[in-house]
């Protein structure tokens, strides 16, 4: 096992309101030249537990983030596990499979959208 060389951490504040709904999100990394909060909107974050053998998931969003920034965000994520997964296991049908599924689901969501706003 290697030796730790450098540590970092990441910061979530998370501004909840009186129904404990996310208002305001911020975050920083302490290896970064800016050592200030950002605003963010979103956040997706998945944690393999080894003691529980199992995944840990957190995922808040704002209530002021829009349906097409969500809808970026969530099809950016999924493409970039993608990459991560082909990366670590070296699956070699992972990353077509997956860019086919999420082309797909893109295109389903546009017209779904495109639907929603005819029907209004």
């Amino acid at each position: 096992m290697s030796q730790i060389k450098k540590q970092s951490e990441i910061r979530f504040k998370i501004g909840l309101d009186e129904r404990n709904v996310p208002v305001d999100i911020k975050w920083m990394a302490t290896d970064t030249k800016n050592q200030e909060l950002r605003d963010c909107k979103s956040i997706m974050l998945s944690i393999w537990d080894a003691v529980q053998n199992e995944t840990m998931k957190i995922d808040l969003w704002t209530n002021d983030i829009t349906v097409d920034e969500m809808h970026s965000h969530f099809f950016q994520t999924l493409l970039s596990m993608t990459d991560s997964y082909a990366k670590a296991t070296g699956n070699p049908y992972a990353k077509e499979e997956m860019k086919k599924f999420a082309q797909e689901l893109a295109r389903k969501t546009a017209e779904w959208e495109e639907g929603k706003q005819v029907g209004s």
